[in-house]
């Protein structure tokens, strides 16, 4: 047994011991915030320009919810509406610097800087609203999201706020009811465009001091969704409404490149995929609220016209070239693709098919808007004459993207599709020579515009559904070789690229210099995607080479110019024409400034005296909105392509038939013809499917402008 007074002390220790240890924990969760499992790791600001109550405003509220619940509170997302910090443009900005992580932002907006967003304002393009929905759902609105990328955007989904709407005071039924009247408009020259169409006069005023200046009748009339109308009283100051759905008013979700970088994977496929998610409940909502903003309009007095299928009709005809003359902003690949989309929905079995595969959104794209200039402008007339076999022509263009695998693939599905009777193709030898095989095989006649490889056809043998209306390396090296030695240039060195074209450019070139006595003092080869060139120009100039003779397509044949134009004396250069088929002078003005270049060309508009190209030039300039024939790059794409639908258009008249072998053989059969580019008498024959011979070819340079000027032999 303890003493008492043992026992009474230990106690006193322990109840001392006991108050300490409760007095140090309680001090200590005073100075520690209580752990959270549901703290976010991830805080991310959303804004945008839409008021609280509107369909966009609450779509972006449930992201919010919804990214926050499925993330366990990980990731939180802080909506701020109504430009609450700032403008839309400021807002752009913000997100591609990082200061703001998630933008929603109207389409129109971000045209400036990516001028494809433009694709939702085409008028009258997309027959129903969920045609319009699955274009912007699928491949087309996949390719302009991509195009965020150049301006540090990751591109989501489409939301929208509605379908735009005429508004005037005076009914506006048909297109010559806009004649004279002045119609507020954005800053957009597609929408400009539109209003000029119609025989107005579009006046930019900006969209908060629309509804004054509609009351001041400083404008008679404008375009919006409902839900602009109403919000801003335009409804109060128009009489008529008419409910048109010709344009879309879309909205862009976007997310900051930098921000969308910094987040893990699984939150970052979360943030998209809830966003793809919400769009058909976002897009469903707006047009819910519709049926309401109907009838407040209709309350103020609006008296309210909807376009009839027939009336619709008449404004998609007067608006029918806009796609066209804004085909080089949006991009012939995206409009391709929906042109696609919609025949396989719409088509009538009636037509007759020819499909185009080109590069129509890398380097070559220029070339290939020039096909498919070319090819319009001769189904046109065609067409309009009451077509072939009294069917209508149609052009069905697909991208191969300059490679030579998806090429193939697009030959094989052309040909898979009975109504298609011939391909257009051209510029990449590479991928022109794989399509040559699938194209035999199937006996899908292909129509060259533009390659010059030299080996497209084995001598001594059939040369099969092939048929080319363009150079032959095998005229053409030593037409360039000819040229060098009449400017009396001695010590050529070549820098080609390492392909079956620059490969066999490189031996023609060389036949026809040792034939002549002389020979390459140097030759050098680089391969595609190389950008430096300093090494190998070195080379050059130390082999004491007095011209550079180059042989390769805009993307490397700028880096090789950039390089020289940085020499203190540039060696002149003499280039095959592969750099003709981008945008190459634009891309490279300052360097060519520095440099005497000339390169290999086989047409031009610039002083050509043929009647035909003459014709052809007007219609160009009328259709495609250009005022100068000066502006019209890769002018052999569009004449070439053009005297080939001719060609075919010919051919399946005389065959009687869209039967592939007829045509082939009615091709080798037709009889003389007066073209764009030559007259053909004829353009082919069983033995020769070469439509040109060296009394086309021509020597070019760029003018200070850019114009692509023939050289006087």
């Amino acid at each position: 047994m303890f003493p008492k007074k043992f026992v009474a002390t230990l106690s006193f220790f322990l109840f001392f011991l006991l108050g300490l240890v409760a007095w140090w924990a309680q001090n200590r969760a005073s100075e520690e915030p209580p752990a959270t499992v549901n703290s976010p790791a991830y805080t991310l600001r959303l804004g945008h320009n839409i008021p609280v109550d509107s369909a966009l405003h609450q779509a972006a509220v449930r992201l919010a919810e919804l990214v926050a619940e499925r993330s366990q509170h990980q990731v939180k997302i802080e909506v701020f509406p109504a430009q609450q910090l700032g403008t839309d443009d400021q807002m752009l900005e913000m997100a591609r610097t990082g200061e703001l992580d998630i933008v929603l932002t109207p389409t129109a907006k971000v045209s400036t800087s990516v001028p494809a967003m433009q694709y939702a304002d085409l008028p009258f393009y997309f027959p129903t609203r969920e045609d319009l929905y699955e274009m912007l759902d699928g491949e087309p609105g996949q390719m302009l999201l991509q195009r965020l990328q150049s301006i540090d955007l990751v591109g989501v989904t489409f939301w929208e706020n509605g379908f735009k709407h005429f508004t005037a005071n005076t009914p506006l039924r048909a297109p010559t009811d806009f004649q004279g009247l002045d119609m507020r408009t954005m800053k957009s020259r597609l929408l400009m465009e539109q209003f000029k169409n119609l025989g107005a006069n579009p006046i930019q005023i900006d969209f908060h001091a629309t509804r004054q200046a509609l009351a001041d009748k400083v404008v008679d009339g404008q375009e919006n969704p409902l839900v602009a109308i109403v919000s801003m009283g335009l409804h109060q100051v128009q009489k008529h409404l008419t409910l048109s759905s010709h344009g879309y008013m879309g909205y862009v979700v976007m997310i900051s490149a930098r921000s969308f970088n910094n987040l893990p994977t699984q939150w970052q496929q979360l943030l998209v995929n809830t966003a793809k998610e919400l769009t058909p409940w976002e897009r469903q909502e707006t047009h819910r609220r519709e049926a309401a903003l109907l009838e407040t309009i209709r309350q103020a007095g609006v008296t309210v016209h909807e376009l009839g299928p027939t009336e619709r009709a008449k404004f998609k005809a007067t608006m029918a070239n806009i796609p066209a003359l804004f085909e080089d902003v949006i991009g012939s690949d995206i409009l391709s693709r929906t042109e696609e989309m919609l025949d396989r929905k719409y088509g009538t079995a009636q037509r007759i098919v020819i499909g185009l595969d080109a590069d129509l959104s890398q380097y070559s794209a220029t070339a290939g808007l020039g096909f498919r200039r070319g090819a319009h402008l001769a189904i046109d007339e065609i067409n309009a004459a009451g077509g072939v076999l009294g069917r209508p022509l149609q052009l069905i263009a697909r991208d191969h993207k300059g490679l030579p695998s998806l090429g193939v693939s697009n030959i094989n599905a052309f040909a898979a599709q009975p109504e298609v009777v011939a391909v257009l193709g051209g510029v990449q030898s590479a991928v022109v020579m794989a399509e040559k095989e699938p194209a035999s095989t199937t006996g899908l006649p292909l129509l060259v515009a533009w390659a010059s490889v030299g080996d497209l056809f084995t001598p001594h043998q059939p040369p099969g559904p092939v048929f080319r209306l363009s150079a032959d390396d095998r005229l053409a090296a030593p037409f360039i070789m000819n040229h060098l030695l009449q400017q009396r240039y001695r010590r050529p060195a070549i820098l080609r690229e390492n392909t079956v074209w620059g490969r066999v450019n490189l031996e023609r070139m060389q036949e026809y210099l040792q034939q002549s006595g002389h020979d390459f003092v140097q030759v050098e080869s680089f391969n595609r995607g190389q950008t430096d060139f300093n090494d190998v120009l070195r080379r050059i100039e130390r082999s004491g080479a007095d011209v550079l003779v180059l042989v390769a397509t805009g993307a490397e044949g700028g880096q090789v110019v950039q390089t020289l134009a940085q020499r203190s004396s540039a060696l002149p250069v003499i280039s095959h024409w592969g750099i003709s088929s981008g945008n190459f002078w634009a891309a490279n003005r300052e360097a060519l400034s520095k440099i005497d270049m000339r390169f290999f060309q086989t047409f031009t508009f610039i002083g050509n005296p043929r009647p035909q190209s003459q014709r052809l030039a007007e219609k160009y300039q009328n259709r495609y909105g250009v005022a100068s024939l000066r502006e019209v790059a890769a002018p052999q794409a569009v004449a070439q392509t053009y005297d080939l639908v001719h060609l075919l258009a010919r051919a399946i008249a005389q065959a009687g038939s869209t039967d592939r072998l007829a045509v082939r053989q009615a091709l080798e059969k037709l009889p003389p013809m007066e073209g764009a580019v030559r007259r053909y008498a004829p353009a082919f024959s069983t033995t020769r499917h070469d439509a040109l011979d060296a009394e086309n070819y021509h020597m070019a340079r760029f003018a200070e402008d850019g114009a692509i000027l023939m050289v006087s032999p």
